[in-house]
């Protein structure tokens, strides 16, 4: 018996983070022990080198060495997730592996070549993907457009990118149009409440 990776996915300034806190409170008053990262994770050697080329945008880098970046950025933290799960610490996850072939997908990456550098990661037993139907919800959100993916189109064509990993079985959409954020998190806790006492099966990975 193990502890589940749960992750939840989405634009920019969708809501992840406000959701990701409300689980992970949620979880702790629960009585669980719970994990949340946040990817990037910007205190590391190469989440700073990514820090600055988010915030930076005279910071001139290709697309597929930014996207190896945000992977081995990733793999940074991998011993650290499986030793969580294996000490029963329910992991949350602000952002993964999907987030990382949506964003390089929608420069015109190849799907495959962007997943290929995170094969072996472990993989979530939920995902949570919020999504927007009506796109004016994201981008005249407060603070959106402050870093440098924070542009409309660019984003819509990132959501074109997330709707290729629907067919994957941890894949879960919530659709957050016009709903309060207590109704988006109960929506949440009714896709994560089965597997919060344990997972039987060793960790999958991509």
């Amino acid at each position: 018996m193990r502890a589940p990776l749960i992750a939840i996915e989405g634009l920019d300034r969708s809501g992840k983070s406000t959701q990701t806190l409300k689980l992970v409170r949620r979880l702790q008053d629960s009585n669980r022990s719970v994990k949340l990262l946040k990817f990037p994770e910007r205190t590391t050697a190469i989440g700073k080198l990514i820090d600055q080329y988010l915030k930076d945008k005279k910071y001139k880098l290709s697309d597929e060495s930014v996207h190896l970046l945000f992977s081995a950025n990733r793999w940074e933290l991998q011993d650290k997730i499986i030793d969580l799960l294996t000490n029963q610490y329910i992991v949350v996850v602000d952002r993964y592996v999907y987030s990382g072939v949506a964003y390089s997908g929608a420069k015109g990456l190849k799907f495959q070549w962007c997943l290929n550098p995170d094969l072996g990661m472990p993989k979530p037993d939920v995902t949570i993907f919020l999504k927007f139907n009506d796109m004016l919800q994201v981008t005249t959100r407060s603070g959106f457009g402050e870093e440098r993916y924070e542009e409309s189109e660019f984003q819509k064509k990132v959501c074109a990118q997330f709707k290729k990993f629907e067919g994957f079985s941890e894949w879960h959409n919530i659709n957050v149009d016009n709903k309060s954020i207590e109704e988006v998190h109960d929506e949440i806790w009714n896709l994560v409440e089965p597997v919060i006492n344990g997972i039987n099966n060793d960790i999958q990975t991509f």
